[in-house]
């Protein structure tokens, strides 16, 4: 999750990829965010940014699981919190797979052939 500075008026003056004295959390495709990125970097595609930052987050998440199955890393290795965000994910996925199941994938853009990884929830 991305961090900004804000002046007194809550203008984002910076922003920052991990935490720093003052800087406040937000999420990334906050309106506001969104907003001084295409100020001040332009020709960005903000939605294009979050969506390969959320295949990676799967791609990341199967890299996980995959160690675990071959025992090179413990799931109790990682912190509570992380933990917790591990099992969410893990309950989500069994969900959306149910109804992959009623419905078919393809309905729901995981289509097979996408070499983009963009069919990752």
């Amino acid at each position: 999750m991305p961090f900004v500075h804000k002046d007194t008026d809550g203008k984002i003056l910076a922003v920052y990829t991990e935490p720093v004295e003052g800087a406040v959390e937000v999420a990334p495709n906050d309106p506001e965010l969104v907003a001084f990125i295409h100020q001040n970097i332009p020709g960005v595609n903000v939605d294009e940014w979050v969506q390969s930052d959320l295949g990676l987050a799967r791609v990341l998440e199967d890299l996980i699981q995959v160690l675990i199955d071959r025992k090179v890393i413990m799931f109790t290795d990682f912190p509570p919190g992380a933990q917790g965000k591990l099992r969410a994910r893990r309950g989500l996925r069994r969900e959306f797979s149910v109804v992959e199941e009623l419905f078919g994938e393809q309905e729901f853009g995981t289509g097979e052939g996408e070499d983009s990884g963009s069919g990752y929830l």
